[in-house]
């Protein structure tokens, strides 16, 4: 563990590569330059505009537009990678040298979990926001870029890889539960790391973290939980909510969707039950309906994992992915408890995961007065980004919603200020009277 003296020296230093990094450009905004794909680098920027950037001559990098191939017309200049001087798109800017320290700290049953606290510079307080993970299995120290983003704007950052993942130990697992109690452990890394610069602490949690931050938040103190794309029904719903909209977006109606129901609460029940039941009924929803027009349209989260296995396939590879989720989370009882400040970040073309259910059990827990801000941003998807669609009717992402980055800023340093692109805000209503 490093202490502040020595990590602020070290935040001086380039980083192992010396192309990433938060930059500060002379027209005073912010550039962040992370990893990406293969030998890629992505660019982002607070208003959600980013693009993939692909070596050039020299050292300068062509940039696209989004996560498409079209040239945006933008390029990266590194003038002197190791002292962090760049150009972009013709403005220059320099490294920002923010205080950094690495860290290892005991998760839930001692497991070491590495981390690092990245706060801006200075000395006085500032917010800091723990990032918890959704369900990927990559290394959070080397690809949230928020772990920048964030700082570059004012506040603290603490990020880590939870267990099974990049530096750290232990086995990866999707038990909520025991993630939410690793996150309790970062809270309180990040706190004793930060010291007296510790301003307002919370928690962010994107995707599955949607799930683990809230649960996080009744174990221990904290004053806001940011949820991004997060959920407040369970796995096993998820998948029911998932198939529906997708068919939906198809064209269908009702009555298809309660036979293509039948598939996904079979596959639910084999998962949930640890790959021992539900055989029968997939093999027989399967022979009623594989040669209906619309089964080729039947995704959900993970049905369509499952739905071209056969049973035997089903039981030797499905062994792979029991990573003891909890399959009938009940999402409710724990918001309904908690107390604390929320804000839910959703996209409105949510595929992945659908927000419909999600958003009325909001509402409901805001009519009863928990302090709940929910913002709905148009033309979104998971991981809150903007599309379009290819002639072949696949979404490929083009930049990250406006005003939802800003709107994440904002709500850690404790005041929000509305509009934030075009999302639909829905503040806590007052406490009922008792």
């Amino acid at each position: 563990m490093l202490t502040t003296l020595l990590a602020a020296l070290l935040a001086a230093a380039p980083a192992a590569d010396c192309h990433i990094g938060a930059y500060r450009l002379s027209d005073g905004s912010a550039l962040d330059i992370a990893p990406s794909q293969g030998d890629a680098l992505r660019w982002r920027r607070i208003d959600g505009s980013s693009g993939k950037l692909t070596r050039g001559e020299g050292d300068t990098w062509k940039s696209t537009f989004g996560w498409t191939d079209r040239p945006d017309g933008k390029d990266v200049r590194f003038i002197d990678c190791a002292k962090g001087r760049i150009t972009f798109d013709g403005t220059q800017g320099e490294r920002i040298p923010f205080q950094v320290q690495q860290t290892t700290f005991a998760g839930e049953g001692g497991t070491r979990l590495v981390g690092r606290l990245i706060l801006p510079p200075g000395h006085g307080k500032v917010p800091v926001v723990v990032l918890v993970h959704g369900s990927e299995h990559d290394s959070a120290l080397s690809f949230d870029a928020m772990q920048r983003e964030l700082p570059a704007e004012g506040v603290g950052a603490f990020v880590y890889d939870k267990r099974g993942t990049g530096s750290s130990d232990g086995k990866y697992t999707q038990d909520f539960s025991v993630l939410a109690n690793d996150a309790v452990a970062a809270v309180a890394e990040a706190r004793r790391l930060a010291g007296t610069r510790a301003g307002r602490v919370g928690f962010r949690g994107g995707s599955q973290g949607g799930w683990v931050a809230p649960l996080a938040a009744t174990r221990t103190k904290v004053d806001f939980v940011i949820v991004g794309y997060g959920l407040a029904i369970s796995p096993l719903e998820e998948d029911r909510e998932a198939v529906a909209f997708q068919l939906k977006l198809k064209g269908y109606d009702q009555s298809v969707i309660d036979k293509a129901w039948q598939l996904s609460d079979a596959v639910g029940l084999i998962l949930s039950s640890q790959l021992t039941e539900g055989y029968d009924q997939l093999d027989a929803a399967k022979a009623k309906y594989a040669k209906e027009p619309w089964y080729k349209d039947v995704r959900g989260d993970f049905s369509y994992l499952v739905l071209p296995m056969s049973s035997a396939e089903i039981r030797e590879k499905g062994k792979e992915y029991m990573w003891n989720t909890p399959w009938h989370y009940d999402s409710m009882a724990v918001l309904e408890k908690l107390q604390t400040p929320q804000l839910w970040e959703l996209g409105e073309d949510d595929i992945d995961a659908p927000n419909g259910e999600t958003l009325r059990r909001l509402a409901s827990l805001q009519a009863k007065g928990l302090p709940i801000t929910t913002a709905l941003f148009p033309h979104a998807e998971h991981g809150m980004t903007e599309y379009e669609l290819t002639p072949a009717g696949e979404r490929i992402s083009t930049r990250y919603s406006a005003g939802y980055m800003q709107m994440t800023i904002d709500y850690a340093k404790g005041a929000l200020h509305p509009p934030y692109g075009a999302s639909k805000i829905a503040f806590p209503s007052p406490a009922p009277a008792k």
